[in-house]
C-alpha cells in the first residue's frame, strides 16, 4: 500500500467548499458549475491548455495503455475514430477471476474512511480529470464522433458536473443518519433508564459494474461511477468497445488518486473486451457484481433488468421523444430552437426530439395561421439554413458514430414524404468522416403504416413530422408514446394556458420531463447538472434519473452496532 500523500485534511482544504456548494445547489436548483466551459479557461494552475491536451492525446496513439492492475492476461484494442483514423491503442485484458477478488480487498478500508473522505477523494479525481479536459475532449471526440466543442463541453465540464452531482447526492444520503456513536436512553420510571450506545455505518453493496456507452462515455458514465464509489463500492468499468479511451483515462486517474490517498487503487479497475467477446453479459450475472449502471439499447437494458437479479440495476435505455406543436407567439424562435435541437450531434442523443406532432389544420402563430405543410416546410428551411455552411455544419453535426446510424438514416427516407433530404457534408480535416445532415419525413398520424415508423425509436438524425387531427389527439398520442415506449424528453409549444396545463398533466401522470416554449438558447435535448433531472425513472426509457436521491440511496445500506452501556 502506498504511503498517503493526500491526507484527509489536505483533501478537505482543497475540496470541502466545493462539496458544500454542490450540496447547497442540489437543494436550490440554481445554476452553478466549478468546471469552466470555455477552452481558453485552461492552461493555468497545472491544467492542460489546447496544445498540451492535443499533444497528450497524440502521445497515447499507437501505444499500450498501462494500468498495472491485477489479472492482466493479454492486450486488446481496435478503436477506430468516427473521423477515420485508427487509434491503435492496446488496453490490458483482465482475467476476471483474478481481478474481482483483488477489487474487494480494499473495501474495508474504503468503507471505514467514511462518507466525507470518500466524497473528497472523488472530488480530487474529478479535479484532476478537469485539469486534463483538453486531453479528454480529444478522446471523446475520436470515440463518439462528437464535434470538438461538444466533446470538450459535454465530455468535459458537463460530465464532470454530473459526476460531482452524484457525489453530492451520495454524501447527502449517507449523512442523513448520524456518523459515529449515538447515545440512546429510554426512561423506565423509578427504575434506571435503558441505555445503549449505537453506531451507524454506511456499507456499500459490493462491486459495481459500469457499462459504458459509445455516444457519451463520460457524461453517461460518470454519474454511476462516482455514485457507487462515493457510497463505498469498488467500481469495474466496462467501456463500449468503440469508446474505451475516455473511460480508460478516467480509471487511470482514479487509481492514481486512490493510491496517493492511501487506498487500494484496485477499488477502480478496467475491463476491456476482445473483439466479439461480449463480456458484459458474463460480468452482469457474476455474484460479486451487486450494482450495475447501463446506458444503451432497450433490448440489453431489459435483459439486465430481467437476468442480473443479484444486482441493483440502473438503466437508461431508449425512448421516443416527442414535441407537441399547438401554437406559438415566437414562430421564428420556435423554428430556430427546433432546428438546432434536431441537428446537434446528428441527433445521436437520447434526448433529441424524434416525433413532431402538428395538427393537420395548422397552428396559430405571431406571423398568422400556418398550415401543417407550411410549418414543416419552414422547419426544413430552418434546418437547411442552420447547416447550409459546411464549416458550421461540421461543428454542429460531428460524425455518425457507427454504420447502423447511417443505415437507419438512409432507410428513413423511404418511410414517407421527405420534407428535408439528408445531404453529405465533407469534413476537410477528416475526409473519411461520415457526416450527414438530418432528414425530416412527413407522416400521416392516422395511418397504421405510419404508426409503425413513428412509434419506434429511430436513433440518429431522423425526425418525423406527424400530422394529427387536433391538439387533443396529439396529447393522447403523446400519452400513449410515453407510457408504452418511454421518453427522455417531451417538448411543447402553445400559447393556451389550458393546453399548457393539459400537456403538463400528461407528463406528470406518465413521468416525463417537460420543456415548454423553448425559443432561445436553451434546448430540449440539453440538461444542466445540479438543477435538471435527466430522465425520470418513471417511464420505459429509464428506470433511474440523473441525478436524485433514489439514484444513490440503494447503493449502500446502513449497518447498526448496538452496545450495552
Amino acid at each position: 500500500m502506498a504511503i498517503a500523500q493526500l491526507t484527509t485534511d489536505r483533501l478537505a482544504e482543497k475540496h470541502r467548499s466545493t462539496l458544500d456548494q454542490a450540496l447547497d445547489t442540489i437543494r436550490t436548483r440554481a445554476y452553478w458549475s466549478p468546471h469552466p466551459e470555455h477552452p481558453k479557461a485552461y492552461g493555468a494552475d497545472g491544467s492542460l491548455d489546447a496544445a498540451a491536451g492535443l499533444a497528450a492525446h497524440q502521445a497515447l496513439l499507437n501505444t499500450r495503455f498501462e494500468l498495472d492492475q491485477p489479472g492482466t492476461d493479454g492486450w486488446t484494442g481496435g478503436e477506430t475514430s468516427p473521423y477515420g483514423p485508427s487509434l491503435g491503442i492496446e488496453y490490458p485484458h483482465a482475467d476476471i477471476d483474478v481481478l474481482l477478488p483483488a477489487m474487494r480487498a480494499g473495501t474495508a478500508a474504503w468503507r471505514d474512511a467514511g462518507a466525507e473522505t470518500r466524497a473528497l477523494v472523488c472530488l480530487e479525481i474529478l479535479a484532476r480529470i478537469s485539469a486534463r479536459t483538453h486531453e479528454f475532449a480529444h478522446a471523446v471526440m475520436h470515440t463518439s464522433g462528437q464535434a470538438f466543442m461538444m466533446a470538450f463541453q459535454a465530455g468535459g465540464p458537463h460530465a464532470q458536473d454530473r459526476g460531482l452531482e452524484a457525489v453530492a447526492y451520495a454524501y447527502a444520503e449517507q449523512t442523513r443518519t448520524p456518523a459515529g456513536r449515538a447515545g440512546w436512553s429510554k426512561p423506565q420510571g423509578k427504575r434506571d433508564p435503558l441505555e445503549l450506545s449505537k453506531e451507524f455505518t454506511p456499507v456499500g453493496r459490493g462491486i459495481a459494474l459500469m457499462i459504458g456507452c459509445n455516444t457519451f462515455p463520460t457524461w453517461n458514465g460518470y454519474p454511476g461511477l462516482f455514485a457507487s464509489l462515493a457510497t463505498g463500492n469498488p467500481v469495474l468499468v466496462k467501456p463500449h468497445p468503440r469508446a474505451v479511451l475516455p473511460l480508460a483515462l478516467t480509471v487511470r486517474v482514479a487509481r492514481e488518486v486512490l493510491a496517493e490517498a492511501g487506498f487500494d487503487p484496485n477499488l477502480v479497475a478496467l475491463a476491456v473486451e476482445r473483439p466479439g467477446e461480449g463480456i458484459a453479459k458474463t460480468l452482469a450475472v457474476r455474484p460479486e457484481i451487486r450494482i450495475i449502471d447501463y446506458t444503451g439499447s432497450t433490448e440489453f437494458g431489459d435483459w439486465l433488468e430481467d437476468n442480473a437479479r443479484q444486482a441493483q440495476v440502473y438503466t437508461e435505455k431508449a425512448g421516443v421523444n416527442t414535441v407537441v406543436v399547438d401554437s406559438t407567439d415566437d414562430y421564428k424562435g420556435m423554428l430556430s430552437n427546433l432546428a438546432f435541437s434536431l441537428s446537434l450531434y446528428s441527433g445521436q442523443m437520447c434526448t433529441t426530439p424524434q416525433n413532431l406532432l402538428i395538427p393537420r389544420d395548422g397552428i396559430a402563430t405571431d406571423q398568422g395561421p400556418k398550415s401543417y405543410d407550411e410549418v414543416v416546410a419552414d422547419l426544413a428551411a430552418a434546418v437547411g439554413g442552420l447547416l447550409g455552411d459546411d464549416a458550421r455544419a461540421n461543428g454542429l453535426l460531428g460524425a455518425l458514430v457507427n454504420p447502423d446510424v447511417k443505415t437507419r438514416l438512409e432507410a428513413a427516407a423511404g418511410l414517407g414524404e421527405v420534407a428535408l433530404a439528408s445531404r453529405e457534408v465533407v469534413n476537410p480535416e477528416y475526409p473519411d468522416a461520415v457526416v450527414r445532415t438530418p432528414v425530416i419525413v412527413k407522416l400521416d398520424g392516422s395511418k397504421p403504416d405510419a404508426q409503425a415508423a413513428y412509434f419506434s425509436e429511430c436513433f440518429g438524425p431522423v425526425s418525423f413530422a406527424v400530422s394529427v387531427d387536433s391538439t387533443a389527439d396529439a396529447l393522447e398520442l403523446l400519452r400513449r408514446t410515453v407510457r408504452e415506449k418511454g421518453a427522455m424528453t417531451v417538448g411543447a409549444y402553445t400559447t393556451s394556458a389550458d393546453t399548457e396545463r393539459a400537456v403538463e398533466e400528461v407528463c406528470l401522470e406518465e413521468s416525463a420531463q417537460l420543456s415548454l416554449n423553448l425559443t432561445g438558447g436553451v434546448f430540449v435535448n440539453q440538461t444542466a447538472a445540479f438543477s435538471d433531472f435527466h430522465g425520470s425513472g418513471g417511464n420505459p426509457a429509464a428506470n433511474a434519473a440523473l441525478c436524485d436521491g433514489a439514484f444513490v440511496s440503494n447503493r449502500f445500506r446502513v449497518v447498526e452496532v448496538r452496545r450495552q452501556v
